[in-house]
């Protein structure tokens, strides 16, 4: 197949997989390290490179997994607080072979929105390179992630803009 006919077919069938869908199995580093790498070619205006994307690997997912589920009890008010999304989570979060944060970080040198779709475009790249090796892939981008500020050591110039599940399909 020609390099056109290729990417088109990968562009066609990209779509966000639900963690639901997740077999549990672990993704090869390889894989992980390909799909980090991909991002670094998105564009971006003065080369800023805003996003800052670290890859959250399976046996640290528990620590997100309760920073988040500690988050929503402490921020939710009790009439809205539902033990299913609570444990939803845990749930979803325990079928992902890791997770990279969506973490923007703001220069100065160009508009903000510039910047957010610097990451999406990087984003889009991670989505194209998770479909090209047939792993599943979401970007979640639930309120609750903007809280975790702290969890991520964020300085005041960056941003949580959600969560990157990526999981086995097999």
């Amino acid at each position: 197949m020609d390099s056109q006919s290729c990417l088109k077919e990968i562009i066609e069938n990209r779509k966000s997989i639900y963690p639901k869908n997740y077999s549990g199995k672990e993704v090869s580093q390889d894989i992980l390290d390909q799909i980090l790498a991909s991002a670094q070619f998105a564009p971006n205006h003065k080369k800023t490179k805003p996003w800052r994307f670290t890859i959250i690997s399976k046996e640290n997912l528990p620590h997100l997994c309760q920073a988040i589920q500690s988050k929503y009890k402490e921020t939710t008010p009790e009439h809205l607080f539902l033990q299913k999304k609570y444990d939803d989570f845990a749930n979803k979060i325990g079928v992902t072979a890791a997770i990279i944060p969506i973490i923007v970080q703001y220069s100065d040198l160009v508009p903000k929105w510039e910047e957010i779709a610097a990451v999406a475009m990087a984003v889009q790249n991670m989505y194209l390179t998770c479909t090209a090796n047939q792993v599943g892939c979401y970007w979640s981008s639930h309120p609750i992630f903007h809280q975790l500020k702290d969890y991520f050591n964020l300085q005041d110039n960056q941003e949580c803009l959600g969560l990157f599940y990526i999981g086995d399909i097999s």
